[in-house]
């Protein structure tokens, strides 16, 4: 593609370029990024953000022996170039290929799997305290998204790492946006922060004329406190220092040059060192530039042209309409995200209802607790958020929300599988996780009209609720209601239960097992706690056999408690359960994950036969 670009298979192959050589090198990055992510889809204005930055690491460490931290790890694009992987990035996300993330089993230039935030800086100084540990040497970074820091685990680490003297580098990757404008008050201090930079050209000349004095060192060290009350009183922004930080910044993020000047300069000091970066997300592709949130995560698209405009129905579309139509006529109904309005179908409320909408940012324990406060105090708070996500709130789900039984509606966006992302972001441990929990109702819709009716139901319960509902759009089953359980076919040989958008392979399957002469009934759950199994009691006494396909994963499914509770009402009957094991599901299209782990159509068909009909085999 490119002469530059070309020549580069390693980081050593960055570190041999002319300085000369630079810029140019970012623009064919940034080239290349826009060309491929077109094609594949992914995070792409992100990683526009950071190639200069990812340049300058690459020139001063070694990723094979340093240890580079993304977090979040959607801005690891750039790395992943930049270490052999270029000719693979036509696989980019997609099944067996490239992950969108930082993966160790793709690349020994890869120190941690990243999908999630915040948490770089724990993870940076369990590396460093194991270096020191084991008498070894090398350098540890954590590349921190501004977004990251609106979640408290960058706290816990930071207030850690810096106390603790070990040599790492926090990069604090300042443009302002999570995915969308950052909220709350680090995004307000680092924007001060941000403003001042004359104080760091006085530290600096400051402490070159002190050093070049006779005795100059001990008289700088005697000096510290003095200077840094004198920049307190000034300045008001010593924040990342008082935390045991060496603060460096801010610094032009799009500067390769000072960048290298810089992490150079950090290295040096080994010492606990904070560099504060400011970057421009989506820079150097025009379209991204003028909308930065529409290009965070992309499906492929015209470069020339850039995305489409025109919204696609989903379920987060569906639900982002139905709240705002509820919350017409209740005026308790707030919407609560985790700085996620967008990918959770919640800009319109947050139009609508300004002073009802609450972006927590990313603070997922944070915002279920508070969200717990404010159904105390008599609000009816809905809490919109990924099922992966979620995971980070469920102490406080349990403790703050279950325990005094609180009104609080959970709407478990991405439930199930969701593509792409992989293993991070696979919506299947929250049927186990919120099964658990005492007290909660939980609800699968399987179609539009079923999310906008349990919604409906959520907001007039009492105590905490949760539906849970797919990425993406329904399928052929477009029926309504609330019921707990829906016989959607009447059979003889056979009873099928499931739940969700899983409903649409189950019917097909059913339809393929009758054209091989296996009557079915077919059982839809609309609730998945509090189960009742006596429904499908009646319908084992024709059939004598169960099957049941499902979505998620690890031992807590619903069908296993479903065995367990037929079991104690006496009515055991051979079984089969077909659900994603306890296994972690990689990246791929959601069809072809459900084909891998035998969950499509006419994996579900063969498998019954399998262990149900085996004379039926061979039959065509």
């Amino acid at each position: 593609m490119s002469k530059l670009l070309d020549r580069i298979v390693s980081s050593e192959d960055v570190k041999k370029l002319d300085r000369g050589e630079l810029e140019p090198l970012c623009g064919e990055l940034r080239a290349f990024l826009v060309d491929s992510v077109s094609k594949t889809g992914g995070h792409l204005a992100s990683n526009l953000g950071v190639v200069e930055l990812t340049v300058a690491l690459h020139r001063v460490f070694d990723p094979t022996k340093d240890r580079i931290l993304f977090d979040v790890g959607h801005q690891s694009y750039v790395h992943k170039l930049l270490t052999g992987r270029r000719e693979a990035f036509s696989t980019l996300r997609r099944f067996g290929g490239l992950s969108g993330f930082p993966k160790p089993g793709e690349s020994d230039c890869d120190p941690f799997i990243a999908g999630h935030a915040s948490d770089s800086i724990s993870l940076a100084l369990g590396m460093a305290r194991a270096r020191t540990l084991r008498g070894e040497d090398y350098d540890v970074v954590a590349v921190l998204g501004d977004g990251a820091m609106t979640g408290g685990l960058a706290y816990e680490g930071m207030n850690n790492a810096g106390q603790s003297g070990e040599p790492l580098i926090v990069i604090l990757n300042d443009n302002g946006m999570s995915i969308t404008r950052n909220v709350g008050g680090i995004a307000k201090s680092l924007a001060r922060q941000r403003t001042k930079p004359g104080y760091y050209h006085f530290k600096r000349v400051y402490r070159r004329v002190l050093l070049s004095l006779p005795g100059g060192e001990r008289l700088y060290r005697f000096n510290h406190k003095l200077k840094t009350a004198l920049k307190v009183a000034i300045f008001n922004c010593s924040f990342f220092e008082e935390m045991g930080f060496h603060y460096l910044g801010p610094v032009d993020g799009h500067d390769v040059k000072r960048l290298e000047y810089m992490l150079e300069h950090a290295r040096s000091l080994r010492e606990p060192v904070l560099l504060h970066v400011v970057t421009k997300k989506c820079k150097g592709y025009a379209p991204a530039e003028r909308d930065p949130d529409a290009y965070h995560a992309v499906g492929p698209f015209d470069p020339a042209v850039g995305l489409s405009t025109q919204p696609k129905e989903c379920f987060s579309a569906v639900f982002g309409r139905e709240l705002c139509a509820l919350a017409e006529k209740e005026p308790r109904l707030c919407a609560v995200t985790a700085a996620m309005p967008d990918g959770t179908g919640l800009v319109d409320f947050a139009r609508r209802f300004p002073e009802r909408f609450f972006d927590e940012g990313i603070a997922e324990g944070h915002a279920v607790s508070m969200a717990a406060g404010m159904a105390k105090q008599g609000m009816i708070p809905v809490f919109a958020v990924y099922s992966t996500f979620l995971q980070r709130g469920y102490d406080m789900l349990l403790h703050d929300v279950a325990i005094l039984g609180l009104h609080v509606v959970f709407a478990v966006d991405r439930a199930g599988l969701v593509g792409a992302d992989g293993e991070t972001h696979q919506g299947v441990f929250d049927v186990g996780y919120l099964r658990q929990v005492p007290g909660l109702r939980l609800y699968a819709p399987a179609s539009y009209a079923e999310l906008r009716d349990m919604l409906r139901a959520a907001v007039a319960a009492e105590g905490p609720v949760a539906l849970r509902y797919p990425r993406g759009g329904e399928g052929a089953y477009t029926e309504g209601g609330a019921a707990p359980l829906k016989c959607l076919r009447e059979g003889s040989d056979l009873t099928l239960v499931c739940y969700g958008t899983l409903v649409n392979e189950a019917a097909e399957a059913a339809e393929l097992l009758e054209a091989r002469g296996v009557s079915v009934e077919l059982l839809k759950l609309g609730q998945l706690k509090p189960l009742d199994p006596e429904p499908i009691r009646r319908s084992l006494m024709k059939t004598g056999r169960l099957a049941f396909p499902e979505e998620a994963a690890g031992p807590d499914t619903v069908g296993r408690e479903l065995l367990s509770r037929l079991a104690e009402a006496g009515a055991a009957c051979p079984a089969l359960l077909m659900d994603l094991e306890e296994r972690f599901v990689p990246q791929g299209t959601v069809a072809e994950l459900l084909h891998s782990r035998g969950l499509d159509a006419e994996s579900i068909a063969r498998r019954i036969i399998e262990r149900f009909f085996p004379e039926k085999e061979n039959e065509p």
